[in-house]
Formats: structure tokens, sequence, C-alpha cells
């Protein structure tokens, strides 16, 4: 027996100007999340892209078809009644950021390391303010408190909508540092994926590719690329 499906019951998605923001209207009546909220958006752009969603659905609702719309209902039902605690697990990830741990060998290897992570570490202390340490090999070398207390006050000071973005940035990618350059565009969205994916490439070119493990990189390449699109929708100067 197959599963039932809720059906397209409306003719016209549309946007309303809410008094906190923007909210989405099926033939009038407005969206809620699965948690019985109003679904409202900080910005007009990012509610018509939402609206837009809904209106493409044909038939049965699909909400893999809908990803907008998923990473608001987590913004409002999940961040935002937990944003303290949400904040602080992706903090977090500085104490063992991605792009702090090196291979010890082979030489090509750690060289290609320093040459596409260490930029982005000095950035990170040039314009974050936060210097953090290389470590060779996988023991945890605890970073400077200062340089991590200044990296979780800009995540704590996040909204919801761009703590829930940052939220799949830095956990993909493995690299607060990495979640801060996407939202800063201080490289292109693509260009940080490559960066994060600097060990698993050079695997494949040593010993070639899976193609369980690569169906899956996709998959998390779509999702991070994704979260870049849902945060500059959901920023008010976008």
């Amino acid at each position: 027996m197959s599963e039932w499906k809720a059906k397209r019951f409306w003719k016209d998605a549309t946007v309303s100007l809410e008094r906190d923001g923007y909210g989405v209207l099926l033939d009038g009546r407005p969206v809620r999340t699965p948690a019985k909220a109003l679904l409202v958006l900080p910005t007009r752009a990012l509610a018509d892209a939402i609206a837009a969603e809904w209106d493409a659905q044909q038939g049965s609702i699909d909400p893999r078809s809908m990803p907008l719309t998923r990473s608001a209902n987590a913004a409002i039902d999940k961040v935002a009644v937990q944003h303290g605690e949400v904040a602080q697990m992706i903090a977090d990830y500085g104490d063992s950021d991605l792009l702090c741990y090196r291979a010890p060998a082979p030489a090509e290897l750690v060289a290609r390391q320093h040459e596409i992570w260490d930029p982005l570490l000095d950035w990170a202390a040039n314009v974050l303010g936060a210097r953090l340490g290389i470590a060779s090999g996988v023991v945890h070398v605890p970073q400077e408190p200062v340089a991590l207390d200044r990296l979780s006050q800009r995540v704590h000071a996040m909204d919801s909508f761009a703590l829930a973005a940052f939220h799949d940035l830095v956990s993909l990618s493995g690299s607060l540092i990495i979640g801060f350059a996407a939202t800063l565009d201080h490289l292109e969205i693509e260009r940080l994926w490559q960066v994060s994916r600097l060990d698993e490439d050079w695997q494949i070119e040593q010993w070639g590719a899976d193609e369980d493990a690569a169906a899956l990189a996709e998959t998390k390449r779509l999702a991070f690329l994704h979260a870049k699109r849902f945060h500059d929708l959901s920023r008010p100067s976008r």
C-alpha cells in the first residue's frame, strides 16, 4: 500500500507583508511551520522564493523539492527555540577546525594543505580577529581561548535564519572558518566546498573514486550550496 501524500489544494501562492517580516499565503491563508508557528520570513526575497516553491507543486506535495521552506521551518521551529545551544554547538567547531589539522605526510599533501588552507587562516586572523593554530596529525590541540571567544561571539550574534544556514555550512565542511568565509563572501561558494574536500580529493587522486562515496559527496555539496543561498536570501541587504 502506498503512503498517503498531501495534495495541492490551493490555486495561488502569494507573499504578504507582516509586522515582523513577510508571510506566504495559499489562497489568502498563511503558511505555518510543522510546529504550527506562522511562517514569517525576514526578507521579501526569501518569501518570494519560498512562495515560488509552493507555487511549483503539482499534484502531490513533495517536501524534497522545497528546500527553502524546510530551512525556514528549521530556523523557526528549532533554531529560534534553542538558539544558544545551537550557536555554541557550532562555535565549538573552532577548537577542532578542519583547517587546523594537517597530515604529517606525504610531503605533497602537506604542501597542498599549507598552500590552500593557510590563506584562510590568515584571513580569519585579519578579518575575524582570531588566529587559530596548526597541528600535525589528529591529536587534539586546544586553541587559544581568546580566539575561540571572538569566533563564538560572532556565532551567538547571528539571528535564527543566519544561524540555521551557518549550521549547515560549518557542519558540512567541518570548518568554522570556511563557514564564516562563505557568509562573508570571502571566496566563491564552490571554491570553498573544494577547499573543504582537499583531503578527500587527494585520496581520489591516489586511489580513484568510489561510486557511493561520490554520490554522498554530491549530496553534501548541493546541501552546502543551498545553505549559502538560504543565508543570502535571508539577509536584508541581499
